[in-house]
């Protein structure tokens, strides 16, 4: 299997499936001599670690990451930091009743199809499970992108929608509730929701928005290599995503060019920021903000219909510890892979430093 890398200089190759012994990654061209604060890189997976609150799936994992290499006495030496998680409360057995049968939306056919074989636990490798590597890595890559601040949160669950700008936003509330969505009316509504729908065995969608400060400018490569269609890319590998969008996204074509066009300031700051902080496919020095959207869970706990290896058409039960809305725990997971892009970037502008 190809594809389980990202990056051209901070690289990150993530390995393990949902229910094997262990997932982990290598991550190299982290510059030598960065201090690490490994405590808020184990922060970084309570946030994304399952049972975490009443709204999540209640499979229990401690998620404790574990170093093998490329960190001495605290700081990186500059050759690939390896780190393993492991799996300590699988259930196997949970999938049983699909061994033969393919769930809706999900990857176990289209694995079929071009391996001719799956590991049907939890999805494999499909798993969103995997995540957790990205996590761990994006909290290194925070670290090495001081004093960039990369802040993720909930702005929409189903119809429900948080559409203040975030600079209305005290976004250091985003962690006071379950949902974390900066606003306490709208999170209440937003948890109270979601409540309702695990009741029903069904699932829901969401958006996650992200802004990005303290940018420096010149990071992106054009032509092929814009920043923004970096930030895609990553933000699209994630497991049940369906959308992306920056600055004025979609809103933005209901605008004249008069209204849309960000005019200069004579320090050269911009006047507004439609462009999201991005011009040209390189920052420039604006705030960066984007929202990304998932698609609800696939896995329903209730009776559905699909079809079995052979073709036949079967009814099969819905089971196992799944999240009724996968935003909540979505949010360090898009901080992640943010990181990740803007430190490649970052080291693309500086040489690797090794």
């Amino acid at each position: 299997m190809a594809g389980n890398t990202y990056g051209t200089l901070f690289k990150l190759m993530t390995f393990g499936e949902s229910h094997g012994p262990a997932i982990g990654g290598i991550l190299e061209g982290c510059p030598a001599g960065l201090t690490l604060n490994l405590e808020a890189i184990q922060g970084e997976l309570e946030r994304r670690k399952p049972g975490q609150s009443a709204i999540v799936t209640q499979r229990k994992e401690p998620d404790t990451v574990e170093f093998f290499s490329g960190i001495f006495e605290g700081k990186t030496t500059g050759t690939p930091i390896g780190f393993a998680i492991h799996n300590t409360n699988q259930k196997s057995k949970d999938y049983s009743h699909i061994k033969d049968s393919y769930r809706p939306s999900h990857a176990d056919k289209t694995y079929d199809d071009k391996y001719g074989f799956r590991d049907y636990r939890g999805g494999g490798r499909s798993s969103a499970r995997e995540t957790a590597s990205r996590v761990v890595a994006g909290a290194i890559a925070k670290q090495f992108l001081a004093p960039v601040q990369i802040r993720a949160y909930v702005s929409q669950v189903g119809s429900l929608i948080m559409d203040k700008p975030y600079q209305e936003l005290d976004l250091s509330k985003t962690e006071s509730n379950p949902v974390r969505c900066p606003d306490p009316e709208m999170a209440g509504k937003m948890e109270a929701y979601i409540r309702d729908v695990r009741k029903e065995g069904d699932t829901i969608g969401g958006v996650v928005s992200c802004v990005i400060r303290n940018v420096p400018k010149g990071l992106g490569e054009p032509v092929f290599d814009k920043l923004h269609a970096e930030l895609g890319k990553a933000m699209l590998s994630i497991n049940a995503v369906k959308g992306f969008e920056y600055g004025s996204g979609f809103a933005g074509v209901q605008m004249k060019g008069s209204e849309h066009n960000d005019s200069f300031s004579q320090d050269g700051t911009t006047k507004t920021n439609y462009s999201g902080g991005i011009q040209g496919g390189i920052s420039n020095g604006e705030d960066i903000y984007f929202k990304v959207a998932f698609k609800p869970v696939a896995t329903l706990i209730q009776s559905y219909e699909t079809i079995d290896k052979e073709g036949n058409a079967v009814t099969v039960q819905g089971k196992g510890r799944h999240d009724p809305c996968v935003v909540p725990r979505a949010v360090p997971i898009v901080e992640a892979m943010a990181a990740l892009v803007l430190a490649d970037f970052r080291l693309r502008n500086e040489g690797a430093k090794l």
